[in-house]
């Protein structure tokens, strides 16, 4: 049995500023390309049974600086659906809502296509990515490529929380965490692991 690889997507100017972003698809910063870079160390010595990525550019092009290969974009590994906070930070969102949190409220509805997301909805998105995991691990890892919201989900999933539970789990740009097991139960082995 395989463990799960989750690899946060490198820095870009939002992640940067604390801006929420989903659907916009910002290039990684030069930071964020050497962060990706320095990630192939860490997983050149594993082969993997499948490889996954948003289809978003910054999580493809980290795959591809990692040196991960046979990359197959996944709608569902797409970040949390921010609707009307697309390109806002928590602060400025907080000079309107001042108790708002997004693992609870979720976010207000946005423009045509992008109604934004509860962390149920989430969630569901999260126990598709998984199930397509548990089909692959009995060969070998899994690696997922993504962004940290929507990986913060999957490990509350994976651990058997609810979604809004994957706030325990803060997730930094340009790392490797390690989903395991111990005694056939699932565990964190190694978080926002950096070389």
């Amino acid at each position: 049995m395989g463990d799960l690889l989750l690899v946060r997507h490198g820095e870009t100017e939002w992640s940067r500023s604390g801006q929420h972003t989903s659907w916009t698809d910002l290039p990684l910063t030069e930071r964020g390309e050497e962060q990706a870079k320095s990630l192939a160390p860490l997983l050149s010595s594993r082969t993997f049974a499948r490889a996954l990525t948003s289809p978003l550019d910054r999580a493809i092009r980290t795959a591809e600086l990692a040196g991960v290969t046979g990359v197959v974009p996944d709608p569902d590994l797409h970040e949390w659906d921010y609707g009307g906070y697309e390109g806002i930070t928590t602060v400025e969102i907080h000079r309107t809502r001042p108790d708002w949190y997004l693992w609870t409220d979720g976010v207000s509805p946005g423009p045509a296509g992008h109604p934004g997301e509860s962390p149920e909805e989430v969630g569901r998105r999260a126990d598709r990515v998984l199930a397509r995991v548990d089909e692959a691990l009995p060969d070998g890892d899994v690696i997922l490529v993504a962004h940290g919201h929507f990986l913060r989900v999957v490990t509350a999933r994976r651990l058997g929380l609810p979604p809004s539970e994957g706030r325990l789990f803060q997730l930094a740009t340009g790392t490797v965490s390690r989903l395991s097991t111990e005694h056939d139960r699932p565990v964190i082995a190694e978080w926002n692991t950096r070389p």
